[in-house]
């Protein structure tokens, strides 16, 4: 925190500023009055010359009679004025300072609650139930950011757990078989090569998990810097090429509907959109099953639909295969892909200013649908 000495608080400020303009206020109607009182006195009829008048006990005389009541006029109103400007500047202040109170109120609420939040207390909360004003309505804005920090550093930390349990997973097995393989005196060639390709395979594996936990990082919340238009058609060759071998050895035929689509964005990750859609449609597909891939060219959105068939996916599961490590029904420890196809999928949408829907095929499997904005 800042050495700097901290000024009036806005409650003094505002009830000294009132207090002011009261007390101005009123000393410009007190001299108005002194001004009035004296004038309007001194316009008083003649007497004969000579004679004299009694005022205030004393005995004046005729000629004198306008200056002495004009100066009687003014000294009551001063004094009865000064009295009446005393009690009106205290009220002003301590109605000031108490109505400020209130007000402000709701904002000693804000700071406390702000001071007592920590990673662990956020779900602390203001509350207000006073009137709906300009104050309450920054309490509901402030809870209304706190739901949202909440629900971020929830979803981080379930992230950043999932995330440490899958790397784990091929660590464990390298460790595993190292220590496996150093343990045995006698192991020969055969068993040394045995344990470098479960190395290879589990440090890929990482390495996929690595990758795929970067562009999540990259993408998610975070635009992207448009480098000009995207050939869809193009995008979906590229990524084809990757998921066809093990679609020709599992049987799985692809068809394409193209329509020469093009759209603005980040070429390598919308062929990540589509190499994820097309692997996952190949890898939870059954063995001689069908994919069928569509570009559709519409005024407002641009669409990429990747249909196929599979296991049958619950509708109220669908939207949980969005969420990073969900692999749709596949067992964990299968451990095919890295379970963040979909999440990376949503992510770039949203980076390029899009969205993603999903919904189960009839009789088993899952249509995603890719909406990317019209290129002008």
């Amino acid at each position: 925190m800042s050495g700097r000495r901290r000024g009036l608080g806005l409650r003094a400020r505002i009830t000294l500023l009132t207090t002011g303009l009261v007390a101005a206020v009123s000393a410009l109607l007190l001299w108005l009055g002194w001004l009035l009182a004296g004038g309007v006195v001194a316009s008083v009829p003649s007497l004969p010359e000579g004679s004299t008048v009694v005022v205030g006990g004393v005995r004046v005389r005729a000629d004198q009679l306008a200056e002495a009541l004009a100066a009687n006029a003014r000294e009551r109103v001063l004094l009865a004025g000064s009295v009446a400007f005393v009690c009106v500047v205290a009220a002003t202040a301590l109605l000031a300072w108490v109505i400020t109170g209130r007000v402000l109120r709701p904002l000693r609420e804000v700071t406390a609650t702000a001071h007592r939040l920590s990673v662990e207390s956020l779900g602390a909360r203001i509350g207000h139930r006073g009137a709906r004003d300009e104050v309450a309505e920054l309490a509901d804005t402030f809870d209304a950011m706190l739901d949202r920090l909440q629900a971020a550093f929830s979803s981080q930390r379930q992230f950043v757990a999932n995330a440490s349990h899958e790397l784990r997973t091929p660590l464990a097995v390298i460790r595993t078989e190292l220590d496996v393989t150093l343990a045995d005196p006698d192991a020969d060639e055969a068993e040394l090569r045995r344990m470098a390709e479960v190395v290879r395979s589990a440090t890929l594996r990482a390495g996929e998990l690595v990758e795929a936990l970067l562009v999540l990082a990259r993408t998610d919340g975070l635009g992207v810097n448009v480098t000009g238009p995207v050939e869809l058609s193009a995008i979906i060759a590229g990524a084809w090429r990757s998921a066809r071998v093990e679609a020709e050895r599992r049987g799985v035929r692809a068809t394409f509907h193209e329509c020469g689509a093009r759209v603005a964005g980040d070429a390598a990750l919308l062929e990540r959109v589509a190499g994820n859609l097309l692997e996952n449609a190949v890898r939870h597909n059954v063995d001689g099953g069908w994919i069928d891939v569509r570009t559709i060219h519409g005024p407002q959105w641009t669409m990429l639909t990747v249909s196929s068939s599979g296991q049958v996916v619950e509708p109220e599961r669908v939207a949980e295969l969005f969420e990073p490590f969900r692999r749709g029904g596949v067992d964990r420890t299968a451990h095919i892909g890295t379970g963040l196809g979909l999440s990376i999928v949503r992510a770039v949408a949203r980076a390029h200013g899009g969205h993603v829907t999903a919904e189960p095929v009839p009789g088993g499997g899952l249509t995603v649908t890719v909406h990317l904005p019209t290129l002008p």
